[in-house]
This record gives C-alpha cells, structure tokens and sequence, in this order.
C-alpha cells in the first residue's frame, strides 16, 4: 500500500507541478508583454507628440537648422535619450553627445525612414534597451528620423519581482497541493487496506471475515464483490459438506446391505436354498445400485474438470426416444404412474453423443418418477421448432418451492425434502446440455408439478 500510496501521490504531484509550472510560465510571459507593451507605448505617445511639433512649427527651416537652434523642444518630451537621424540615416544629434559614425543601420530607423513607425529591443552600450524611431516630415515628405531610446534595466527589474511573487506563489500551492494529494491517495487507500485485510483473512480461510464497504464506487463494488464471493463459498462448502454426508450415507446403505448378506448368508444355518437365491438377489442389486452411484460421482468429477468429450455420431432420434420409453414403462407400470410421450414422427437424425443424450433424459425423467407419487402423470414431449428442438419433461409431482427453484441445478444442492438424491443429477445434465450448445430451464409450482425445458439447437447438427 505504500507503494500505491507514493505513486499516486507522484502522480498527484507532477500533475499539480505542471500545471503550476505552465501557469507560471504563462503569467510571467503576459506580465512581460503588459509592461513592454506599456512603455512601448509611451514611448509612441511621446516621439508622436514631437513628431507632430516638429510638422506644425519647424519643418519650414532644414534639420540641420533645427538640430542647432531647436533641439531642446524634441529633450522636453521625453526623459528618454533622443536621436534625431537624417533622410540618409546618419545620426545628426544624440542627447547624450555621442554621435557614432556612418549610417545607423537600425531596422527601427529603417522603418521610420519609410514613412512607418520603427521599434527595436536590443542591447545598446552594455544595455538593454528598447528604442522607437518615427518619421520627421516636412510638406509631406520624410526629411529625417526621430528616435527615442530607454533603458529596460527598471522594467526587467520590476517584472522580476513580479516573477518572483509569482513563483512564491506557485511553490505555495505546490505544497498546499501535495498535502492535498496526500490526503486524496488516503482515502483510496485506506478503504484498499480495508479490502486487502479482508481478503488476506479470507485466504487463510476465515470465511466469516468481512469487508466494510465505505463508498459507492470500484472499491464498494469491489468490496461487495469479495462479500458475496465469501458467502457463495460459505454456501458452497456447507452443499460440499452435506453432499459428502448424503454420498456417504448414500453408499453405506447398500454396503451395509450387502456386508450383512455375506456374513448371514456364511451361516451355515441360513444357507437354504431360498435364503441363498434371496440374499445374493439382493447383494447383487445393492451392488449395482453402488455401481450405478459410484459411476455417476465419476461422471460428476469428469465435468467439473472438464474432461468431458462428447463422442458424436449420427443419431436416430426417433429410436433413441423409443428406447427410453421402453425402457422406463416397467417403473411406470409398477409405482402406478402414467407416462406418456409425445413424438413427431418426423424426427430428423442428430449429429452428437447417443449415450449423454440419454443419459441427459433419463437423469431428468428419473427425478420426474422420484417426485412423482402413484397415480401422477410424468409426460416427455418433444416439439421441432424453427431453430432447435425443444423437450418438455413434465411431472405432477410435489413441486419445487420458489427459494429452491435457483440453487436445484447447484452442484452438490439437495432440496429439502426427503426423495433427494445426492444433489449431482441435474448439475450433470445441465454440463451436457451446454456441452451440446443448448439450454435447461426449470419451471415449478409446488404440490402441483415441475417441468423442465431441454433446448438444443438445430443448426448443422441435423440431416433431415
């Protein structure tokens, strides 16, 4: 956890330093524009303003004239160090006395020279500067050039301050974040500590262990999904535990049987005839009842691991129900139950495993037979749909109750009344019929009956 908790907060932070880091970097740089553009813009005002005198009451006398007589009126202007430049572009005055020689070759002056308003930021003398140049004219033409130049050392330094404002401000909310973002990363993982510890009691197999759900969000859901993940194993192993009591008993019945047989039946005294052909009768019948459940936990274990493979052929449908029918009439005929089944005699052949196909129907038809007290009705129809075919196996029997009618076809769930078998009949069924791409569904109401829904689909499985 605290390693997730570090690099959210990592993550927190980079995101917040960033987005300080380009605000910064933002306002300086507007801070920047905002007081260049300002003195660049007083400094337009001012070389205008004598620009505009120098038109109305001097231009009638050549610069030169001017430069000697009337220079002080372009120095009252500004406090910036003027330069007056003519047509050529040689420097002709400087307030501050240094005239250098040949032509300025300045691109602000360039531009003042034609006609347009000039502005240069550069280093001049060691500093930095920033000039603008500005046409003098006289009748309307350009006779020369007026510049006007100021230090940017004051300016610099005013916008530096402002920048170290600026980033003091920024390193506040850094800090002032990343406390939040510590606090942030908490609340995801504390409720994550809650579910891990949770989970950890869990793996050691305290199933009784829960975790405390704080938030509606992935880890409430999570939370809820490991509390019901709990339960279901609770459930589960108490089906297990009870499956292994069944299965148990289940199989000490006909062993007791048969144990007991064996031991009278080495009595010398209880060996008549009709004794011994009485009690072998029955050891070989509990013996093939303790095949026949022996082979079914097999089964059960085939599926679970999946090591079930259908073995397909072509199937005959029509025999195959035929089969079953005669198969089961003799019960029928002897607990008094009426079966019927209801068959087109239309039947198409079908592509998949004989034996689990029949298995599958006399699983279900023999829950039907066990439900089913003497006089009901058991009935096993079958009906071609447009895409598949659908078997109904219906019984009046004594029904399945609303709350168990989800958890019968649970591996190891037995109902609670006392035909229940060992809770693994129609778990197998229904690995069969998904085996077989198709679909078992169970309706019920109880003290009147059950019916069950096999679905299989029609697709390239059928040759008509």
């Amino acid at each position: 956890m605290t390693g997730i908790r570090a690099r959210l907060t990592a993550n927190f932070m980079i995101i917040i330093i960033i987005t300080v880091t380009i605000l910064e970097v933002l306002l300086i740089y507007t801070v920047r524009q905002n007081y260049y553009g300002s003195l660049e813009g007083s400094l337009t005002n001012q070389i205008k303003i004598s620009a505009d005198l120098y038109a109305k009451y001097f231009s009638d006398t050549s610069l030169q004239e001017n430069v000697l007589y009337n220079v002080d009126a372009f120095w009252n202007q500004s406090n910036a160090e003027v330069e007056i430049v003519d047509k050529d572009g040689s420097i002709v005055m400087d307030s501050l006395g240094v005239i250098p020689t040949g032509n300025a070759a300045i691109n602000d002056i360039k531009e003042a020279l034609d006609g347009n308003t000039g502005k240069w930021i550069g280093r001049l003398n060691g500093q930095k500067v920033m000039a603008v140049a500005y046409p003098l004219k006289a009748n309307n033409e350009v006779v020369g050039a007026l510049r006007f130049i100021t230090s940017l050392n004051a300016v610099d330094k005013d916008i530096q301050n402002t920048a170290y404002i600026f980033i003091s401000i920024g390193l506040a909310v850094v800090f002032i974040a990343g406390l939040i973002s510590v606090f942030l990363a908490n609340t995801i993982i504390v409720p994550l500590k809650e579910v891990t510890k949770a989970a950890q009691e869990m793996a050691s197999g305290n199933f009784q262990a829960r975790s405390k759900k704080t938030n509606e969000d992935e880890i409430g859901k999570l939370s809820d999904t490991l509390n019901y993940m709990a339960d279901e194993i609770v459930k589960k192993e108490q089906l297990k535990n009870d499956f292994i009591s069944s299965v148990s008993h289940e199989l000490r019945t006909p062993l007791t049987s048969i144990m007991g047989w064996a031991i009278t039946l080495q009595n010398e005294q209880f060996q008549q005839k009709d004794m011994l052909a009485d009690g072998l009768g029955i050891i070989a019948k509990e013996s093939e009842r303790l095949t026949l459940m022996v082979e079914e936990l097999l089964d059960f274990s085939k599926f679970v691991s999946s090591r079930v493979k259908l073995q397909k052929a072509e199937v005959n449908l029509a025999s195959l129900i035929e089969h079953i029918q005669k198969q089961l009439t003799p019960r029928a005929v002897r607990e008094n139950i009426n079966f019927t089944v209801q068959c087109p005699k239309d039947l198409p052949s079908f592509f998949t495993d004989a034996n689990r196909l029949k298995q599958l129907f006399i699983n279900v038809l023999d829950n039907a037979f066990n439900f089913t007290t003497a006089g009901g009705l058991v009935s096993f129809d079958i009906e071609m749909q447009n895409k598949e075919l659908l078997f109904t196996i219906s019984d009046t029997g004594c029904g399945i109750a609303v709350d168990e009618l989800p958890m019968v076809k649970e591996k190891f769930y037995k109902g609670k009344t006392s035909r229940s078998q060992n809770g693994i009949g129609l778990s197998i069924c229904e690995e069969i019929v998904n085996l077989m791409g198709g679909k078992l569904e169970i309706t019920s109401i109880l003290n009147q009956g059950t019916k069950v829904f096999i679905t299989l689909p029609k697709g390239e499985s059928f040759y008509a």
